[in-house]
């Protein structure tokens, strides 16, 4: 398989993991889509590269959502998150910190915005879920609708899990970044190469490989026909068929769980 062909199976499958509900978070966006001008919750994960942090900040100051809530214990990308904060704002103390508390840190200091909701204890996209939907239970937020906010290679199942867990209320999804793979001198490269804490080419395409293994509602997968840890997706033909086309030249980059993060929630 050449290079270009390469690039647009891996832009598949980013475009599948990575949706976004609607172009911008915006207020009339909202309104257009969904008939409310404010989210209940604008909920950011912290499995997301630090451009998230800019990304939610961002929405929640446009106006589309009531709080901000940010969500994120310790788990497989946590020293991707601290070593990119520190290196960016060494005054932001990261060492041994968990990833909600280092992303509020950041978050309070460049945008001012205060009286974040913070969930400090989840390990993995499981119970980033369970663990966030029990914080908003126990601080009385009323909670109709929610903007999911993950990294790119995990926002769809993120969705599919608020999906499972709290079927009632309505969840927007908006993905923290995008950015295309190019072909540039014969190599695989970001179109944006300037993307805060962007994952190096093997890392993303590594993230997005473990995917649809997870997302696949099959014996194997995390669907009701496997573990039961999320609600069914639906895998179009032409994201199974890219990543099949990608496995031949990628099996070793198919991330398995890492059984330190697991958790009888995930």
């Amino acid at each position: 398989m050449d290079l270009k062909k390469t690039a647009e199976n891996i832009n598949i499958l980013a475009d599948f993991c990575g949706v976004r509900d609607i172009e911008e978070l915006r207020q009339n966006t909202l309104k257009e889509k969904y008939g409310f001008e404010k989210a209940d919750v604008l909920i950011l994960f912290g499995g997301s590269i630090p451009v998230g942090c800019d990304t939610a900040a961002a929405g929640y100051l446009n106006g589309a959502a009531r709080r901000l809530m940010i969500v994120g214990g310790e788990g497989h990308t946590t020293e991707f998150l601290r070593q990119n904060i520190h290196d960016q704002c060494p005054e932001i103390e990261t060492n041994g910190r968990m990833e909600a508390d280092i992303m509020e840190e950041y978050i309070s200091q460049k945008y001012g915005i205060q009286n974040i909701l913070i969930e400090r204890t989840s390990t993995n996209c499981g119970n980033n879920v369970t663990n966030a939907l029990e914080v908003l239970k126990n601080s009385r937020v009323e909670t109709k609708n929610v903007i999911l906010m993950q990294d790119a290679a995990m926002q769809r199942r993120m969705w599919a899990g608020f999906a499972k867990h709290a079927p009632d209320i309505t969840a927007v999804n908006f993905a923290a970044y995008r950015n295309k793979v190019i072909v540039e001198n014969e190599k695989l490269e970001f179109c944006d190469k300037s993307l805060w804490g962007m994952w190096s080419m093997e890392q993303y395409i590594t993230l997005l490989m473990g995917e649809i293994p997870r997302l696949s509602n099959d014996t194997n997968g995390y669907g009701p026909k496997g573990c039961n840890y999320i609600a069914e997706v639906d895998i179009p033909d032409t994201v199974q068929n890219a990543f099949v086309e990608l496995k031949d030249i990628y099996s070793e980059n198919i991330r398995t769980a890492n059984p330190k993060y697991a958790s009888p929630k995930i």
